[in-house]
């Protein structure tokens, strides 16, 4: 099925949808697709979302395994919190 075919098929199924719930998540699941954001976030949020993202990308990141060393070493030494 081409994708013409496909779409037009897909608008008559939606279309014989009553149900509102479903049709929710139906939007969702296209919402997500075309990569909207689920959030509004300020400019600053986003700036340090992509900043986080491209160190995580150049390996800058500290591993799940890692912190719970660091966290069972700090709890040994008597403290609290991480350094």
């Amino acid at each position: 099925m081409d994708t013409v075919a496909l779409k037009r098929e897909l608008i008559k199924r939606i279309s014989d949808i009553d149900d509102a719930e479903f049709l929710n998540a139906i939007k969702t699941l296209l919402a997500y697709k075309k990569k909207e954001p689920y959030i509004n976030l300020t400019d600053k949020q986003e700036e340090e979302l992509l900043m986080a993202s491209e160190e995580g990308r150049k390996g800058n990141y500290t591993s799940q395994a890692e912190m719970y060393k660091k966290e069972s070493v700090g709890r040994e030494m008597g403290r609290t919190q991480l350094p």
